[in-house]
């Protein structure tokens, strides 16, 4: 098994709305916001190369919106989806599985792409996969939600018949708060968790006697890690953070890596407990591990 950091660009969001409760005075320490208070994140992306299969973990925002829509976002970079995959000798039709962790735009936008007025999947030779409890919330949103689940990245995924959904453990939350996983190869699981939206998916891979967990919007960044800091976009906080709780000690316990998909600066870090509540025990890039 090989796995590979895909970065997609950056874009820039509202940096309280990213630290929720906490004050500009110690977030702004964290990520430095610009004069309207945006802050700039990364769009990483994971690639796992296992035997036959080349499974992408997301694949950020795209670029099919019109500039009114970057005008809100500003995508920037150097990195681009197809550079990143070229970087390590793919193309987007090398590409067989493609694991969605929510629909949210900047975390499945490049999904679908535009070709003339068509809206075609971006990895053609691939099956999509998000789960049936997700994909009913997306399409049918909520008011508060709806603007991060656009039609154009989601509805031409089931059109094109390369969908499917990996199922949901029907034995509901487990004592620790967390829903129960599923095996999705011999390598990897599927975790669920439901603070941030409905049945947020977070695949944990065993890989050289390690296990990377690909963190989504559980925790965006290494400065998310403090139980506190959990963001205004999650639509129930309070389970966000029981969450966070039971996670972030198994994974000290278990000596996790955790990969981060908004972190502008950090790709991985791993976990130890402090005097002020589990912290970053050794941060580093995936090429290092």
């Amino acid at each position: 098994m090989q796995l590979y950091t895909i970065n997609t660009g950056y874009f820039k969001l509202d940096g309280g709305a990213m630290f929720g409760v906490v004050p500009k005075s110690i977030w702004n320490k964290l990520n430095p916001s610009d004069e309207n208070n945006m802050c700039p994140w990364a769009l990483r992306s994971l690639l796992i190369e296992d035997g036959n299969r080349r499974i992408l973990i997301d694949n950020g925002m795209g670029d099919k919106q019109d500039a009114k829509f970057f005008g809100h976002y500003y995508l920037h970079g150097n990195d681009t989806l197809d550079s990143s995959l070229a970087r390590h000798g793919f193309t987007r039709a090398d590409i067989t599985d493609v694991i969605l962790t929510h629909l949210h735009f900047d975390h499945c936008g490049g999904s679908i792409v535009r070709e003339g007025d068509l809206l075609v999947p971006a990895f053609p030779n691939a099956v999509y996969w998000s789960n049936e409890d997700h994909w009913k919330w997306a399409t049918s949103p909520n008011d508060r939600e709806k603007a991060s689940f656009l039609k154009e990245n989601i509805l031409p995924i089931k059109e094109s018949g390369q969908l499917e959904f990996i199922e949901v453990p029907e034995k509901g939350m487990d004592p620790n708060g967390l829903l129960s996983s599923i095996p999705f190869s011999e390598n990897i699981i599927i975790r669920f968790v439901n603070g941030h939206t409905d049945k947020m998916m977070l695949p944990q891979i065993s890989f050289g006697g390690k296990t990377l967990v690909y963190m989504a919007d559980l925790l965006p960044s290494v400065g998310h890690i403090p139980l506190p800091y959990v963001m205004a976009y999650d639509m129930f906080p309070l389970t966000t953070l029981q969450e966070k709780k039971s996670f972030l000690q198994e994974a000290v316990d278990k000596d996790y890596i955790l990969y981060f998909e908004h972190d502008p600066v950090n790709e991985c870090c791993t976990l130890h407990n402090t005097e002020k509540g589990i912290r970053p025990k050794e941060v580093c890039k995936l090429s290092e591990l």
